[in-house]
């Protein structure tokens, strides 16, 4: 793709790039498959779906053979009749998908990545290139898409071969929705609860806003420093942001902010007093209960004491009983043992 304008890389720029979940699948078993987990090498396939021109929809994906030298990136293989192959056959099951682009797992750019670019021009005419990382790090989507394009600078210097970033984003079809539900309530951690799951959701979220919220600092300061040149797009972007702030100046938008936290602070208080009466409500009962088994133990222990001491006394009584009556008839005892 050539961009001889700043209109033009704009333009460019606006293209959204959907991944579909079944795609994330296919390259994470891709990775599992091929490279061990100690190893820093990445797998390269193909992308299918459909360019749309603003949006480019990628719906599958197949891997393809690739080895690269891990000392010189410049150095690597990818099997070009192994593509052929593959596209007549993926054409015979579905004529919907073309061929749009090609992924690998980076995780970042690296120096052959517009080399193999400009190999599969010869099948793909704007060829996408999205990154999938398959170790994240950060939270966030793990996915990212360029576009090369060849810069002309306006001061009329020679043009330069560069990759354009573009927003992805993941979607899926109602069919994909239920697999991955599915998915899902299998890794599903039972132990947990739908409010302890949502503030993991909304920490994650925190997270992710706060990575970005850092690497905006370090583009702005490397700018400031002169170490980067100034991107005008970024800027504008940036400027938007932050208009759509809150001007916290304002008393009116200041008090509505201190009602609204002071209302959801309360909400928690209520709940912590609550959780802390239930919590000694059942203390208490716990105890009354041990207080209730141990008094029905005792009362066991003394009632067995009683019956045994009353069966002794018992014992004692006929024992007795039978030696009074061989001491009053001694005749009869005599006359038992024949004398």
């Amino acid at each position: 793709m050539v961009a001889t304008t700043s209109e033009q890389l704009a333009a460019l720029s606006g293209t959204t790039v959907v991944v579909h979940p079944l795609v994330l699948l296919s390259v994470t078993d891709h990775h599992a498959r091929s490279v061990s987990r100690s190893s820093s090498k990445r797998v390269i396939g193909i992308l299918l779906g459909q360019d749309n021109g603003k949006t480019v929809n990628v719906a599958n994906s197949f891997g393809i053979p690739f080895e690269e030298d891990e000392k010189d990136s410049k150095t690597w293989f990818l099997d070009h009749n192994y593509i052929e192959g593959m596209w007549e056959m993926f054409k015979k099951v579905n004529a919907r998908e073309r061929m749009i682009g090609w992924y690998h797992t980076g995780p970042k750019l690296r120096a052959s990545d517009q080399e193999i670019n400009d190999l599969l021009k010869r099948f793909i005419a704007r060829p996408v290139m999205v990154i999938v990382d398959v170790r994240p790090q950060t939270v966030g989507i793990p996915t990212d898409a360029y576009f090369a394009v060849e810069e002309i600078k306006d001061d009329g210097t020679e043009t330069r071969k560069t990759f354009l970033h573009v927003p992805s984003a993941i979607e899926a079809e109602e069919a994909e929705e239920i697999g991955v539900e599915h998915l899902l309530r299998d890794i599903k951690d039972s132990t947990t609860t739908t409010l302890a799951t949502r503030v993991s959701e909304q920490l994650a979220s925190l997270r992710g806003l706060q990575s970005r919220l850092a690497d905006i600092q370090k583009y702005l300061s490397d700018v400031a420093a002169g170490k980067m040149p100034v991107n005008h797009q970024i800027v504008y972007h940036l400027q938007d942001a932050l208009n759509l702030l809150p001007n916290l100046n304002d008393s009116e938008t200041t008090q509505s902010f201190a009602s609204s936290t002071n209302d959801q602070l309360l909400v928690v208080y209520l709940s912590s007093l609550l959780r802390a009466v239930i919590a000694l409500h059942a203390l208490v009962d716990n105890k009354a209960s041990i207080g209730r088994a141990e008094a029905e133990e005792s009362k066991g222990i003394e009632d067995k004491d009683k019956k045994e001491k009353k069966d002794d006394k018992d014992d004692k009584k006929d024992a007795k009983e039978k030696t009074d009556k061989k001491e009053t008839d001694p005749g009869k005892d005599l006359a038992s043992k024949g004398l």
